[in-house]
């Protein structure tokens, strides 16, 4: 798949997109430089609609910008992730705590036709179909307990995190487990069973956290 291909006269929300998108899929590195040059050839925008477009990926903490360097994907070290994710944790099973049962069969419906779409981005091998519908399968699930600033500040750190996710978006076996993990949600939903949904919630979180641990280690904490 080429990810870095040219794109004329796209706008500064799609530009973020794209990026978003190489970020959390590993096309584009933690500490890699995005060039404001190489940026304005690629999407034909103005100077000052790139700085917008780092601008608001600093905003999401995907990028850090440092003086004479430019603007880097957000790198972090093994404690900051294990930070990170321990404050999704809480926020997640706390927030598939306030869940009201029975879920309505409207809700479950728009969750099981999400989890169908994603199902067919792993299986087709389209992984920017799958990031996206598995950005929304969590949306919808979360939005379920009907608390927006709750919901406002899972988004913003799983935003955060998108650079130490990218090993359980592009492996196989890793978005096979994801897929079913999925499934396995809607069934706890279906059965009311809110201990086994902040059960499974918790456990979806660990292997991305697991594999960036696990390889900053291996590089020696580089």
């Amino acid at each position: 798949m080429q990810l870095a291909e040219t794109i004329s006269s796209v706008s500064l929300e799609q530009a973020v997109r794209l990026l978003e998108e190489e970020i959390v899929l590993g096309f584009l590195h933690p500490r890699e430089r995005l060039v404001e040059d190489d940026l304005l050839e690629r999407f034909g925008l103005k100077r000052h609609v790139v700085r917008q477009v780092l601008v608001e990926l600093e905003r999401m903490g995907l990028v850090e910008r440092k003086r004479n360097v430019g603007a880097l994907v957000k790198a972090y070290t093994a404690k900051e992730v294990e930070d990170l994710y321990a404050v999704r944790e809480l926020l997640e099973c706390q927030c598939v705590r306030l869940i009201r049962f029975p879920v309505p069969q409207s809700a479950l419906d728009g969750l099981t036709a999400t989890q169908k779409l994603h199902d067919e981005m792993v299986q087709s091998g389209n992984l920017r179909g799958a990031f996206r519908a598995n950005m929304r399968f969590h949306e919808l699930l979360f939005g379920l307990a009907d608390n927006p600033v709750l919901v406002a500040a899972i988004r913003d750190h799983a935003q955060r995190a998108h650079s130490v996710r990218s090993s359980s978006l592009v492996v196989a076996d890793q978005l096979e487990r994801a897929r079913r993990e999925h499934w396995l949600i809607i069934q706890a939903l279906r059965d009311e069973d809110v201990e086994q949904l902040a059960r499974l919630c918790g456990d979806h979180l660990k292997p991305s956290r697991d594999n960036y641990v696990t390889a900053y280690h291996r590089r020696g904490g580089q």
